[in-house]
């Protein structure tokens, strides 16, 4: 019976609860990474279990706050909080009010997202990845994380691994819920009301219907609400490097006030830019206003710009967690036609209302624009008595951080669904079988709520000089501005997009033949889907200010036609091969095979060695495909940095006067590839205890990434087949640039999972641990560039932290359990202020310390029918590390949204009643 212990406890390591009953019967199931049922048992390959009662105990109330449990999760800006606000070229802001998997730190895309085992639609917004908000947490039975690449079994997007959603499928009665999660500094207040009822027994009535539905409303939680947020910092490093105030600073400019530049008494430096506060010694008067702390950024913005200009802590302004409203539903009817056979019907919808705030519109006026203030404007600022160049006879070119514009705010509808008709059985009694049909959808929709409008009549409202950008402290603007502000706002509908996928699927598998060792058991299938992808623009993008930017892309279509075939092949009598191969042929990107070998041996009944090797692949998304393609020209005085060596001093290729180039999506992209592998040893050394150690290593060439066309003239060497040239003269005719196959990626480490579980004078207990060591995580931007370490460093998309785990202690005797929960992330080498070009401040600590988090829940079932959870999360009230980081690359000033959870202490109360 060791044995048996051995693979029951291991399928547990993880964050799993209770440990399930040894008596109990053991039946044939599909567990996430094989097509096979079988005895379920610790396998060859590392999957992690997470059941609804200890999902329940821990506080989580969505799917994100799940994946913040699962220590292979990346540590990324693919949150509702973090990833709405994420810069460069990378960024993705069509996916506001989404959250996603990132196995890995791979990125979205390369973590598969299962329910019940099969796929959904992709988010409507970016269509790249599912939208984990669609899941009905309600509705979960269990959670399956595979921590390997799977696409010899599954297809794209598995290089990271898979999570797999098991729901409830027969369930008998009817149950309310209700958990309420409140902060004790306020704001973030979070509810969750739910209704699960079933009728019908599978076995004895031969059938069995059960539905949920869940309403999940989650309050904003604001920048103002936590001290910890505070952009402005210098002695640690950190101070915000804008001059956009809500106060503004002039600016210089040919034919306005301030002229092209001006000196002060007994200065011969010329400056560029000023600021009455700033001359005055009043840049604090204003809340969230500073003197700019130019010996922080004096080799980014130069002293002659910021010396006498007041900054803007907008990093404080920004909203940590949006206010989210969610409804999510799903019911199944299932239908016994006899003992080998059965057919289900299943069917899930969500709907998930965000609010994303964005701080108010950054305002930089131009003459050209019409957008100055006017000399006769009644608030025209007269700086003469401390500049002697200043021309009150000019307009005032002034940059701004309109706050009466408000925030820009836009409300994000996502709309998700699957309808699904299945049958399973078992064929001659030993066959098993599973065809399904099914459809899945997702939409969004984007509008702008406030702060956003029309161009042409901010600038004429602006350049009217009626309203004030220099209002006092503690004054505001007059009723004939306000009123003017808001002619100018556009509000509506401003965007939106629509995923689908149909999918017919089917497999068979069992016991085929036998070997002197034992039974091989195989598997064949197929699948076959049609997915769309469609966005578009409700408006004119360009004419409205500072607009998150319409990326059009036409409805697009693909057809996926797949095969595959798996088998357990026993070679000794304790050493198993798992073998599996699977053939994907895309409609656009062409056909791929990858495959599969996989090893189970245990020796003794203490000990199991495990291992995989496989390969994997990503298609590219539609919108990498077909997004924004655009024809554009690069300024005049372009160098050939390769055709300029060869050809010194001719301006066809030392000066190029336009130089052609094409963005966005790129038709001719190539899939990502992957060669990966695992390597592992669980262990018993004694009762009671077990432990797994599961080394991992991952490598990835032609990443996809967006990229400018400066960006590929200056890496000629790497790119070179992205320079297209005239054949006849050699000189660059166009480059291609935005989404092309650049990078490569290298990454390996070893998942830990430790248990320890017993009983002692009538109480039951468990400890365990699942942790994440990353021992590497190189990448190259592009290939034939050296790969640069990024673990433990800080990084605008993934933070690569070197360790992670969560840690669980469970009790529990009669009606009364409890658990303690610990969530710990290692600290990482922080942002340098100013890449250290202009030294570092003696606060300055270049390392972000460590992160721990504990919770604490009792659960009381003494109550007929009814379940108490009470619990504290963030027990001891821990801020988040600070970080000498502000917004302009991760949201959080002072903080990382990536690594820590802004609440701070709340309290936790879920009330479940049974009524039959």
């Amino acid at each position: 019976m060791k044995v048996k212990k051995l693979a029951h406890m291991v399928a547990l390591i993880g964050i799993a609860g209770p440990a399930i009953a040894q008596d109990a019967p053991m039946q044939r199931v599909e567990i996430t990474g094989s097509s096979i049922k079988r005895v379920a048992k610790e396998g060859a390959l590392p999957v992690q279990t997470i059941t609804f009662d200890t999902i329940q105990k821990a506080g989580v109330t969505d799917t994100e706050s799940l994946m913040r449990l699962v220590s292979a999760n990346g540590t990324g800006a693919d949150n509702m909080t973090s990833g709405n606000n994420v810069f460069g070229a990378d960024a993705d802001r069509t996916s506001g009010g989404a959250s996603f998997a990132s196995l890995r730190g791979l990125g979205p895309n390369a973590t598969l997202v299962l329910l019940n085992g099969r796929r959904l639609g992709n988010n409507g917004g970016s269509g790249k990845a599912v939208d984990l908000n669609s899941i009905p947490l309600a509705a979960i039975q269990r959670v399956e994380i595979l921590k390997d690449g799977a696409s010899a079994i599954y297809g794209t997007d598995a290089i990271g691994g898979v999570v797999n959603f098991i729901l409830k499928t027969d369930y008998e009665g009817l149950e309310a819920s209700t958990t309420l999660n409140g902060t004790e500094e306020g704001g973030g207040m979070q509810r969750r009301y739910t209704l699960l009822g079933g009728l019908g027994n599978l076995e004895t009535d031969g059938w069995n219907v059960m539905a949920t539905v869940s309403r999940e409303v989650n309050d904003k939680l604001s920048s103002s609400q936590r001290d910890f947020a505070n952009g402005y910092q210098p002695g640690r490093g950190l101070s915000p490097d804008t001059t956009g105030t809500p106060y503004a600073n002039i600016l210089t400019g040919a034919g306005s006030a301030l002229g092209t530049g001006f000196k002060m008494p007994g200065d011969a430096t010329t400056y560029l830019q000023a600021g009455l506060l700033s001359l005055q010694g009043k840049c604090d008067s204003v809340p969230g206003m500073s003197q700019y702390a130019s010996e922080l950024w004096t080799n980014v913005t130069p002293i002659t710009r910021t010396k006498y200009s007041c900054s803007y802590d907008y990093g404080g302004d920004y909203v940590m967690s949006f206010p989210v409203e969610r409804t999510t539903g799903v019911s199944r009817g299932t239908f016994k036609i006899n003992s080998d056979h059965r057919v289900y019907v299943e069917v899930l919808g969500s709907r998930t209302e965000a609010t994303a705030e964005l701080t108010p519109m950054q305002i930089s006026t131009t003459l050209a624009a019409g957008n100055a203030y006017p000399v006769n404007g009644p608030y025209y600022q007269d700086l003469s008595p401390y500049i002697a160049s200043y021309d009150k006879t000019k307009p005032i070119l002034y940059k701004w951080r309109a706050n009466p514009f408000g925030n820009r705010t836009q409300g994000v509808t996502m709309d998700n669904y699957r309808a699904l008709v299945a049958a399973e059985g078992t064929l001659a009694g030993k066959y098993d079988y599973k065809l399904g049909l099914s459809k899945s959808g997702s939409k969004a929709q984007v509008d702008l709520l406030d702060g956003y409008g029309w161009t042409s009549k901010i600038n004429a409202a602006l350049g009217s000089g009626i309203i004030n950008p220099w209002v006092a402290p503690g004054a505001s603007q007059t009723q004939q501005a306000t009123d003017l502000i808001e002619s100018t706002k556009y509000y509506g509908a401003f965007q939106h997009g629509r995923t689908t996928m149909t999918q017919l699927d089917g497999s068979i598998s069992g016991e085929v033949f036998n070997l002197p060792a034992g039974a091989v058991a195989m598997a064949a299938g197929f699948d076959l889907r049609k997915e769309t992808y469609g966005f578009a623009g409700d408006v004119d993008a360009t004419q409205i200010l500072l607009s998150p930017g319409n990326a059009n892309l036409p409805e697009a279509s693909r057809y996926v036609r797949a095969v595959y075939a798996e088998a357990l092949v026993p070679i000794l009598k304790d050493l198993e091969v798992q073998l599996a191969i699977r053939r994907d042929n895309y409609s656009v990107v062409g056909a791929t095979t990858n495959p599969k070998i996989a090893f189970r041996y245990q020796p003794t009944d203490w000990l199991l060695l495990r291992g995989s090797a496989n390969k994997g692949f990503l298609a590219p998304s539609f919108a990498q495909l077909y997004a924004g393609r655009l024809s554009q020209e690069l300024p005049n005085g372009v160098i050939d940095q390769e055709g300029c060596a060869k050809n010194p001093g001719n301006p066809d290729f030392c000066a190029i006067p336009r130089l052609d180039y094409n963005t966005g999506g790129n038709p001719a992209l190539r899939p990502e590839t992957s060669k990966q592998g695992t390597l592992g040893i669980v262990i018993e050394p004694f009762k009671n205890f077990s432990a797994s150690f599961d080394w991992w290593a991952i490598n990835i060439k032609d990443r996809i990434l967006n990229r400018t066309p400066q960006v590929v003239l200056t890496n000629w060497q790497y790119l070179n087949q992205y320079i297209i040239r005239d054949p006849s003269t050699g000189a660059i005719d166009h480059v291609e640039a935005g989404w092309i196959n650049a990078a490569g990626l290298k990454t390996r480490g070893v998942d830990v999972g430790l248990r320890y579980d017993g009983n002692y004078a009538g109480y039951k207990y468990a400890a365990v641990l699942d942790g994440t060591y990353m021992d590497s995580f190189k990448f190259a931007e592009f290939e034939g560039q050296p790969y640069v370490e990024e673990v433990s460093m800080f990084n605008t998309r993934d933070v690569y932290l070197r360790w992670k785990h969560t840690a669980s202690f469970t009790v529990s005797k009669g009606d009364w359990s409890a658990l303690l929960l610990q969530r710990y992330a290692s600290g990482y080498n922080d942002q340098v202020p100013n890449g250290g070009k202009s030294g570092f401040p003696a606060g300055f600590d270049p390392r972000v310390h460590h992160y721990t988090k504990y919770d604490l829940s009792a659960t009381y079932t003494g109550f007929r029918n009814t379940t108490i959870t009470a619990g504290i999360q963030n027990l001891f009230d821990e801020d988040p590390p600070f970080t000498a980081h502000n917004v302009d690359e991760v949201v959080g000033a002072g903080w990382d949204p990536r690594v820590a959870d802004p609440r701070g202490r709340a309290l936790s109360v879920t009330l479940k009643y049974k009524f039959f």
